[in-house]
């Protein structure tokens, strides 16, 4: 295949979304695939020695990956990074969208001051899900805010609230906080696209859901709390990450191959 992109070294760095939670895969490094690895999956495919990190640890927020993760992907010398971050910060109370997007406005400063090609994500439309869906407003100024400083360190947007088949409930994990791999895939499409980069992954095409009797709806959901709402909510008291003690699954710049995981 006759390279179509510009670049030779990637490296990805945030937290469980782009570590890939959600999307399980025994046969990649840390046991998850996600959406960076389809995408330096297809960057890898039609350019010779291109190598691709990802530095994601679940559960990060914000100024963990600015002190963590940061000056340890300019050390490995990419020319992309990606960066989602701020999430975690967006979704606690009391946590202030303006203040967390100038942070991450500074953590952009430092990501592209070798010229690497930066691109960045803004947060998906959280509207219909459970939980989450009472701090779309919260997200919607998070998101407008992201795109100011984009501009203003000249990234590139990675558009998740644009990206409209997030909303079908087969693009979540059964924890409903995380993408499924079809989710992951949709998110890595999109992530090509915006780098302008032609792509061979397959289109979610969505069939009709059946409709589900509200007791069995409404059984589902109570399952749903004990098993991971309540675990989450009892970590954010404690004070816990589901992060801790986990490291960055590739640490090191290294080959990427299509098929390493399942599907395409």
């Amino acid at each position: 295949m006759q390279q179509s992109h510009p670049w030779s070294r990637y490296v990805a760095i945030g937290d469980s979304f782009t570590e890939g939670i959600g999307d399980p895969e025994p046969r990649s490094p840390g046991g998850h695939r996600g959406w960076a690895d389809r995408v330096a999956e297809v960057l890898g495919s039609g350019t010779e020695d291109f190598a691709y990190a990802n530095l994601a640890i679940r559960g990060r927020l914000l100024q963990q990956i600015l002190d963590e993760q940061v000056d340890a992907a300019l050390e490995l010398r990419p020319d992309l990074i990606t960066i989602s971050a701020g999430g975690n910060d967006i979704i606690r109370p009391g946590t202030d969208p303006d203040e967390v997007a100038e942070r991450l406005g500074r953590g952009l400063a430092r990501l592209g001051r070798d010229g690497a090609t930066v691109v960045v994500f803004n947060g998906p439309d959280i509207g219909g899900t459970p939980v989450l869906g009472r701090i779309r407003g919260k997200v919607a100024i998070y998101n407008e805010n992201v795109r100011a400083v984009a501009a203003r360190h000249d990234a590139v947007v990675a558009d998740m609230w644009a990206l409209r088949e997030l909303a079908d409930s087969r693009m979540w994990a059964p924890d409903r906080l995380h993408f499924s791999p079809v989710g992951h895939q949709a998110i890595a499409r999109m992530v090509l696209a915006a780098l302008n980069v032609p792509n061979d992954l397959e289109a979610f095409e969505a069939e009709p859901l059946p409709p589900r009797p509200w007791r069995e709806a409404r059984s589902e959901d109570i399952g749903w709390a004990r098993e991971y709402l309540v675990p989450w909510v009892l970590r954010r008291v404690r004070h816990q990450s589901s992060g801790d003690g986990i490291l960055p699954k590739r640490p090191e710049p290294g080959v990427v191959r299509r098929g390493e995981g399942a599907g395409s």
